[in-house]
């Protein structure tokens, strides 16, 4: 059987270490090894750990700013209605939080690797307030075409739906079995059925 690129198997490396022991304690040496690669290497395709952990979370996770871009292109695509849009939006990023967060949540412990990790995505051009400015973006082309309100805040909208995905990542993790009271797919269209009653036109 034919050895994946090294490229690749570094960044399915760094996503099941980063995973299992979070990026705080996930070196790059300990990645490069797990790769079946030198540390010189992986530093072959890339800068820093910060950025490698940017690539895994574009490379291994839900694709949400994707999806972000291709509904603000053309919010109306397929004549599927505002909600519906909206509810696939609550999935892919319920599953992004959900597959992020045991990831990053290390971050939190080392301020100065916080650091390091929030100038590399300032570097980059992206981070968490990404989603939001995504899809405030999105709603504002619905609002455009009349099929939101046009006193609607759509930037408080994006930032109530990002932030029930994002709590719903670990808001159960204390309950008796550890599970959200919806299954995913019931949850995301709730979320967007609710929204939409505040700012459908």
């Amino acid at each position: 059987m034919e050895q994946k690129p090294a490229r690749v198997r570094i960044i399915d490396a760094a996503h099941q270490l980063m995973l299992t022991i979070g990026l705080a304690r996930a070196t790059t040496k300990e990645i490069a090894r797990a790769a079946g690669c030198s540390e010189a290497a992986l530093y072959k395709h890339f800068a820093s750990k910060e950025e490698l952990f940017v690539v895994v979370l574009k490379e291994r996770l839900p694709r949400l700013n994707p999806l972000l871009k291709r509904l603000v292109a053309s919010p109306g695509a397929g004549e599927r209605t505002v909600e519906q849009n909206l509810t696939e939006i609550a999935r892919q990023a319920a599953l992004f939080y959900e597959q992020s967060f045991p990831i990053a949540a290390s971050l939190y412990a080392e301020p100065r690797l916080k650091e390091r990790h929030n100038e590399a995505m300032r570097e980059l051009g992206t981070g968490p307030h990404m989603p939001i400015s995504g899809l405030d973006a999105y709603l504002r082309s619905e609002q455009a075409a009349g099929r939101v309100r046009a006193d609607a805040d759509t930037y408080a909208a994006a930032s109530l739906l990002l932030g029930a995905c994002a709590q719903r990542a670990f808001a159960y993790e204390a309950t008796a079995d550890g599970s959200p009271p919806q299954p995913l797919d019931e949850f995301a269209a709730a979320l967007a059925r609710t929204l939409m009653r505040g700012v459908a036109a």
